[in-house]
């Protein structure tokens, strides 16, 4: 295709907490290159996720949910967030169509405004709304706040409308040669992606202040054996306390949380993969800068 016919640009996806960016991110890039969870303030890194095709790259920015920062932890997430808005050539602004329109939807609507980049409107989680007329009200909403682009309704978790907002996103991008090569997904390295993935798992299996009080950080990776990959896991935690509830009676729970990890790296390997996890406390590490960049988690 002719350079000029060609599309390539960095696109940030942008959101509260639950609207639903690591999982279109990873339907998109298809393979799970962020972590997902129910739990708010799931992503901490700005995490690319590159599609390619014949019309065009998109190399889509996932950032942390819009949250009000408290540790210092929350405070390095919200400046990537801030960071990657002045970086990008487009915003697609991601909405939970299925929840009523709060503070935290507004606040996240002026942080996008002021940015003053283009705007796609992405409304998700169509496939839990019975009624779908709810739409325009919520498309008008935002069309009289900014300038938006277009509004697209899609189901990250169910694929829906997708491939469409791809088009979309693609039509509205710059004429370019590609970033990235073909054949990549993602900038992400596999220790960081298998450390996120232990991440999930941990705030799949835990409640109450845990999932907010982890970390987890690949201390080694050893592919010596060409049969196998070593990897070690190390999770962060703050208290003494935190680190029995995530070891779990006997050590149940971090098995349960070491099993269901190994799966899922093992599946984005496609090989034999021995994962060993251990936990360590590190008081407050939430708010101690050498903490945070041992975990790269960037902020300015």
């Amino acid at each position: 295709m002719s350079p000029e016919n060609h599309h390539c640009g960095l696109v940030a996806l942008i959101g509260r907490p639950n609207a639903g960016k690591s999982t279109l991110l990873n339907r998109v890039a298809g393979e799970k290159i962020a972590a997902v969870s129910n739990k708010p303030q799931t992503t901490r890194h700005r995490i690319k996720g590159i599609v390619t095709r014949p019309d065009g790259q998109i190399v889509f920015i996932d950032t942390p949910g819009v949250h009000k920062p408290g540790h210092l932890l929350n405070r390095r997430m919200m400046a990537s967030v801030n960071d990657a808005l002045l970086s990008v050539d487009l915003v697609v602004l991601i909405r939970d169509a299925s929840t009523s329109t709060g503070n935290g939807d507004r606040f996240v609507l002026d942080m996008v405004k002021r940015s003053g980049k283009p705007t796609i409107l992405v409304l998700n989680k169509i496939d839990k709304l019975k009624d779908k007329t709810v739409l325009l009200p919520l498309i008008e909403m935002y069309a009289a706040e900014t300038d938006l682009l277009e509004a697209v309704p899609v189901s990250a978790l169910k694929g829906d409308a997708v491939n469409e907002l791809l088009d979309v996103v693609i039509r509205h991008l710059p004429p370019g040669e590609a970033m990235f090569a073909d054949d990549e997904m993602t900038d992400q390295s596999m220790r960081t992606i298998a450390a996120e993935m232990v991440r999930e798992k941990i705030l799949a299996s835990t409640g109450e202040e845990i999932p907010y009080v982890t970390a987890v950080r690949t201390e080694m990776w050893d592919e010596t054996d060409p049969n196998i990959v070593r990897i070690y896991c190390a999770i962060y935690v703050e208290r003494p306390s935190q680190k029995k509830i995530v070891i779990g009676r006997q050590g149940a729970r971090l098995r349960d949380i070491g099993t269901a990890a190994r799966s899922d790296i093992e599946g984005l390997l496609g090989r034999q993969v021995y994962l060993e996890l251990f936990v360590k406390v590190v008081e407050d590490w939430r708010n101690r800068d050498s903490a945070l960049n041992e975990l790269g988690v960037e902020g300015s």
